[in-house]
């Protein structure tokens, strides 16, 4: 089903999972669109905040974001508070302003590793971007140009590493499919075990 306005009214109907927030994540490889689906969900929710986990990693911790989310995001919202994060800039390689999350009824975080063992507690929902490793990476370096190439280099070595130490895909409710007119959403291996709290009819 390609409609995300039906989805969109299912999960808002998911039990709050991180104080008053239902809190869904949007994992998969680095390149495979989680970005663009991510908005558009967010769009479908009525404008649903979205963290992207970019603005919480930076150049020497790809992955040991853990604790700056918790502390500026999943702590504030479990409380019903705005969460408050400072987004790190890529070209300057520092923190910057610090910006407000507000803790809205669904709040989407996006990005490689959002579905970690220690965020998954926090999640109304885990969906997962289907589409392999590598066809995802080179989509990411296609897109990003050849003066990224040496990141993308070092990216593939952390991620692999990341998903081989803490692997999202297995306690994923959904499974997303691109296609040429929108999305197809599938039971992800979660729902799959009957142990996923989404409302399924056929498709996820």
């Amino acid at each position: 089903m390609n409609d995300l306005a039906d989805h969109a009214r299912r999960l808002r109907t998911l039990p709050p999972s991180c104080g008053p927030v239902r809190l869904l994540a949007v994992d998969g490889h680095a390149g495979s669109g989680k970005s663009t689906f991510a908005g558009r969900l967010a769009a479908a929710l009525g404008g649903a905040p979205v963290l992207h986990l970019d603005d919480l990693a930076t150049h020497e911790e790809l992955f040991g974001w853990t604790d700056r989310l918790r502390a500026q995001v999943l702590e504030p919202l479990s409380r019903g508070e705005p969460a408050r994060y400072a987004p790190y800039d890529w070209t300057a390689r520092r923190f910057g302003p610090p910006r407000t999350l507000d803790p809205a009824p669904v709040t989407l975080i996006e990005g490689v590793g959002a579905g970690r063992a220690a965020v998954r507690p926090c999640l109304a929902g885990l969906l997962w971007m289907e589409g392999d490793s590598e066809a995802s990476w080179e989509r990411g370096r296609l897109r990003d140009g050849p003066g990224l190439s040496g990141f993308w280099d070092g990216w593939t070595v952390a991620e692999q590493r990341h998903f081989a130490d803490d692997p999202s895909y297995p306690f994923a409710d959904v499974v997303v499919r691109r296609t040429p007119t929108g999305y197809v959403w599938l039971e992800g291996p979660r729902s799959t075990a009957g142990a996923s709290r989404f409302v399924t009819d056929g498709e996820a």
